[in-house]
């Protein structure tokens, strides 16, 4: 039987895939609490000191909102330093796509219920038409952000740039985060 699978974006699915997909999952159950703890831990770790070594410094960045880096980093670090690349891509992308589409209709159509709808709807397919429907969520949350966040005494320009900025921030600290872990796990395991 063969049937659609969102996770393939559309494309058909074998139940071979499917089984192995599953297989997968049930070995991921069969891992022992002492080697999920450690894993755990590691990753804790990891997005722990991502956050503080994103948000700290953002007041003297210049970055009012520092905290928006430190949710970014968190959402960055993954256990694999590829999947880590792959997040932080999207993650800029879709912030990248969702500001500057926030920011357009907010220029052309003022900051209104129906302008937020329009920002939203068209960043997630913008993401999409640029082959990167993995950063459509995020381009429509940032796009939420710049339409709907309070953001007294500050354009709309100035709040996107913001955004953009402390998400950059974020990502580029959980990067290095990851990549330094990577580095110095090769070399301690033999």
């Amino acid at each position: 039987m063969i049937r659609l699978a969102p996770e393939l974006g559309g494309r058909r699915e074998s139940g071979r895939i499917r089984r192995l997909r599953q297989m997968l999952r049930d070995l991921g159950k069969r891992v022992p609490v002492s080697q999920r703890f450690r894993d755990g831990l590691e990753h804790a770790a990891m997005s722990t000191a991502a956050a503080l070594a994103a948000y700290l410094p953002t007041q003297a960045l210049g970055l009012r909102e520092g905290f928006w880096a430190a949710i970014t980093a968190i959402s960055v670090v993954q256990s694999e330093f590829g999947a880590t690349r792959t997040t932080a891509r999207d993650q800029f992308v879709g912030a990248a796509i969702g500001g500057v589409i926030g920011v357009a209709v907010v220029l052309v159509t003022g900051q209104t219920l129906l302008s937020y709808a329009l920002s939203a709807g068209l960043s997630v397919l913008c993401a999409w038409l640029f082959n990167v429907a993995s950063a459509a969520r995020l381009a429509g949350i940032t796009a939420t952000i710049i339409l709907l966040v309070p953001h007294p005494g500050t354009s709309a320009q100035h709040m996107m740039l913001s955004r953009v900025t402390e998400v950059s921030w974020g990502v580029t600290v959980a990067i290095a985060i990851v990549w330094l872990v990577a580095r110095l796990d090769r070399r301690t395991r033999p």
